[in-house]
């Protein structure tokens, strides 16, 4: 077949890469020069296939409010008169219960584990290196009551056999031995040691040129104006760009719509709803000055929700929530906030040093992605990751490719469709 990948993401590239090993002729269009560059660009570098949670989940509300007050808050809302804002903002809250928590994380879950075993194995079909670590993620609890809390997660991971360990404080420091020099500021975590880190940047463009090697064509620099539609049917998409013959019309047999938070700008002139909206995330990148006072993989620094990554010789600071629409512009406020964390638990590093920078997360309200089929044919869909785009790229590859060939995927896929919204 021929089929047409939307978006040269992370998602976007493990897709077409596992659609070309599939056997298809497959092109990827993306509006950017070259891959990964918007939101797989500088994320937190957590492959989180222990640490895979909704953010919807019990309590968040009241969380929430605290939350806008703090001087140092993992949320940030900037409401305005947006209906796709506030008709997510109404979803996710209905899905701030005990129940619709155990079905999201046990989808995620599902998902993110299919997807570790698929990363194990196209990273020893293809050898590629990403500064990639195998040492787990350590969530780290500031509190008791932060370690009270972390119940309800450890009761989903023994539901779904993943692996993990309740630490202490000294069982935390054996794991991040650099948490010896702020032991007072933290009274124990949730170590799941499957996790792994590494830079997704590096990832996504060792695979498009894998993919590139299998025969995918990249057409960088291209606008997509419009999908092609007839009769019900997917036909292909319309560009700004000559693509086929001298054409602004390339033609297709399927196309996988992997655009992120832009998603649904596309689809919703053919009358597809999808609840994917963009919430903001930042980073900081700092190159290491001390290697025995950084962290050996991901540190999640459960009070202000950000992670703590080593990647190589630098440290990947990532984290925060916020709603502001279709906006990348760059907060200092933001950046303090990011610099308290690491210097509060990894003193000693030169944040001056470090580049800042933001993406914008296609988050669903139940924190699940959408993959599969539409009501149009040919039409298939693999967004609305969150921030979990890189955690759950190969599994996610894996169920599109099949799903777009016909073929039974290995794990059930139904409950990730579109149709769920109805």
């Amino acid at each position: 077949m021929k089929v047409i990948v939307l978006g040269a993401g992370i998602v976007g590239v493990t897709s077409a890469y596992q659609l070309a090993k599939a056997g298809h002729e497959v092109t990827v269009v993306d509006r950017q020069s070259g891959p990964a560059l918007e939101t797989s660009f500088a994320n937190a570098g957590e492959v989180s296939f222990g640490y895979c949670s909704p953010w919807a989940a019990p309590g968040i509300p009241m969380k929430a409010m605290k939350w806008l007050f703090m001087k140092h808050a993992p949320l940030i809302l900037r409401p305005k008169l947006d209906m796709a804002m506030l008709s997510w903002m109404a979803r996710m809250l209905s899905n701030c219960t005990s129940e619709r928590y155990a079905i999201n994380k046990s989808r995620m879950l599902r998902l993110a584990d299919y997807s570790r075993v698929g990363l194990a194995e196209l990273r020893a079909e293809t050898g590629i290196t990403y500064d990639e670590r195998m040492q787990g993620t350590l969530q780290l609890f500031r509190t008791q009551q932060q370690l009270d809390a972390s119940a309800k997660d450890v009761k989903a991971l023994a539901a779904d056999g993943i692996p993990y360990e309740v630490l202490d404080r000294d069982g935390c420091i054996r794991v991040e031995p650099a948490l010896k020099h702020v032991r007072d500021k933290i009274v124990g975590g949730l170590l799941t040691p499957k996790d792994e880190t590494g830079d997704c940047f590096k990832f996504a463009n060792a695979l498009a040129d894998r993919a590139e090697a299998l025969g995918v064509r990249f057409a960088y620099g291209t606008t997509i104006k419009a999908l092609d539609v007839e009769a019900g049917r997917v036909r292909g998409i319309v560009t700004d760009r000559d693509l086929d013959r001298g054409r602004e019309r390339l033609s297709a047999d399927a196309v996988v719509v992997a655009l992120g938070s832009y998603s649904p700008l596309l689809l919703k002139p053919l009358g597809i709803r999808l609840p994917v909206y963009p919430v903001k995330g930042y980073s900081l990148t700092i190159p290491i000055t001390d290697a025995a006072r950084a962290p050996e993989s991901t540190v999640m620094d459960e009070t202000y929700k950000i992670a703590i990554t080593r990647l190589g010789d630098r440290i990947r600071v990532g984290g925060m929530a916020e709603i502001s629409g279709y906006t990348n512009d760059l907060g200092l406020a933001r950046r303090s906030t990011l610099e308290h964390s690491v210097t509060d638990l990894f003193p000693g590093g030169d944040v001056s040093r470090a580049s800042f920078w933001s993406g914008l997360r296609p988050m669903t309200p139940d924190g699940t992605p959408v993959i599969g089929p539409t009501k149009i044919a040919g039409l298939f869909l693999n967004t609305g990751h969150g921030t979990l785009g890189w955690t759950m790229s190969t599994g996610s590859a894996r169920l599109i490719s099949d799903l777009v060939g016909g073929a039974t995927p290995d794990i059930d896929a139904r409950d990730l469709a579109v149709s769920r919204y109805g």
